[in-house]
């Protein structure tokens, strides 16, 4: 890992966030990045990687881009410039359903439920891109979420806010991705339940499952992870590993509330 005085600030204009990536094949690699919604540009020059098996959080102010930047990925915004590859294919302009396939799974924020459906109902959407639902899968899921087991005939929306998120999450696991992204797991669970979702995301990347997460909860989230980015209006402002950004003065004093 980078040391404190290692921190790479990229906003500076004579600093290229790409010179610090120097993987060629990544799992995901996001180059100057220019992305938004019809005409309005929310991105601009985003740079970005995730390796395999790689836990990667992206951290930042309220309407930094975080989530655009995650919609992006998977096809659900205007691409205005810059690519997108993912496990070596070019997925710049493709839908969400043909991105599915390559291997790449997405957890919304909100609305990431069929509400009206059943748990297993839900789950079984989790794999509709198959023939047939991989029982082997969702033992896995059940495995891994015991709740979701026992409430598997229950309806989806009355499920408490954590269940919920264990559902979306096992929904997006149903396909085995290679890359799991996820926008604000922790979001509206209360104080008790977020290390609890946080162990069950780590458990997920240690099975081999790489992870990108946008999270609110900044200092915990780095504390986690392999390694962040901080978004500012758009941009990228710094990248290193998730120590060396909870270490680094100006990223605690400016953005993690010192």
């Amino acid at each position: 890992m980078s040391s404190t005085g290692d921190r790479r600030d990229v906003s500076d204009a004579s600093v290229n966030a790409i010179d610090f990536i120097t993987a060629d094949e990544s799992l995901l690699r996001v180059e100057n990045l220019d992305a938004g919604y019809g005409d309005l540009r929310i991105l601009e020059g985003i740079d970005m990687n995730v390796e395999d098996g790689e836990y990667v959080t992206i951290v930042g102010p309220n309407g930094a881009g975080k989530s655009t930047v995650m919609k992006s990925i998977f096809g659900l915004t205007n691409q205005m410039g810059g690519t997108i590859k993912f496990d070596g294919e070019e997925v710049s302009g493709k839908k969400p359903d043909n991105i599915i396939h390559l291997g790449l799974g997405y957890v919304p924020q909100s609305d990431n439920i069929f509400s009206s459906l059943s748990v297993l109902e839900n789950l079984e959407m989790g794999a509709y891109i198959l023939d047939e639902v991989p029982q082997d899968r969702l033992e896995e899921v059940f495995d891994r979420f015991p709740i979701l087991e026992e409430r598997q005939s229950q309806k989806a929306g009355t499920l408490s806010g954590g269940q919920q998120q264990m559902l979306a999450m096992g929904r997006a696991l149903m396909l085995d991705p290679d890359l799991l992204m996820l926008d604000e797991p922790s979001a509206g669970l209360a104080p008790d339940l977020v290390e609890d979702m946080f162990d069950r995301i780590d458990r997920i990347n240690e099975a081999g499952t790489a992870i990108l997460m946008v999270e609110q909860n900044a200092k915990v989230a780095l504390q986690r992870c392999d390694r962040g980015y901080v978004l500012v209006q758009g941009q990228n402002r710094f990248m290193d590993s998730g120590d060396a950004l909870l270490n680094d003065e100006q990223v605690r004093q400016e953005f993690l509330g010192g």
